[in-house]
């Protein structure tokens, strides 16, 4: 009678170390799942700064697959026309007409997201650019960069860039090289004839 006693005790005590000991294993198997899943979105980040993939429309609605432009070398901006940044519109134009016998291509992609600075059409917008500022560079259908309905090719740039995270005003610069990939990040307050981002285009025209 006592030897059971004894061993029940025994056990008694020793419960809450076997119950510690399994919560720690359990924690280590979530740590290293958390990390395993980490690791992964890690790697399809690193496998998605190409944009060649991805499909997007012109401004009469046509698809224009950015796989076209392989070989060359591409701005992508966000623009708008009622924005204090939208003067940069000149400067684009004026770096486009510099570069593109060199294999350099502006893409511009109006949007609205920030203060409703681009509230016009695609057809008043394109008015608006050629009459102002002469604009010839391509222009594509109004986008969205913000949110959950951001553009696939936004969702691509903001998450694989040199910087990550949202665009933060109109008229915002991403590099990409030859090969498709997000080669740079430029804020809007970074002028087309900005040393900084002329010296990263001669860089890459290069290559």
């Amino acid at each position: 009678m006592q030897s059971n006693l004894f061993i029940n005790m025994k056990i008694f005590l020793l419960l809450p170390v076997l119950i510690l000991l399994c919560s720690c294993k359990a924690q280590t198997n979530n740590t290293a799942e958390n990390k395993t899943k980490i690791n992964s979105t890690t790697q399809t980040k690193m496998e998605n700064k190409n944009i060649y993939d991805i499909i997007v429309k012109d401004m009469d609605g046509k698809d224009v697959k950015l796989s076209d432009y392989k070989g060359k070398v591409l701005l992508i901006v966000n623009v708008a026309s009622q924005c204090g940044y939208t003067p940069q519109y000149e400067g684009l134009e004026k770096l486009y007409q510099q570069y593109k016998a060199k294999g350099f291509e502006i893409l511009g992609f109006p949007c609205n997201d920030f203060g409703g600075q681009e509230p016009g059409t695609n057809e008043e917008i394109k008015q608006f650019c050629e009459s102002k500022y002469n604009v010839t560079f391509k222009l594509f259908d109004k986008v969205k960069v913000l949110g959950d309905d951001r553009s696939v090719l936004y969702s691509r740039l903001i998450n694989n860039a040199p910087e990550t995270g949202d665009v933060g005003w109109n008229f915002e610069k991403f590099l990409i090289d030859k090969n498709g990939n997000i080669a740079g990040r430029f804020k809007s307050k970074v002028k087309p004839e900005s040393e900084e981002l002329i010296s990263a285009i001669n860089t890459e025209i290069a290559k």
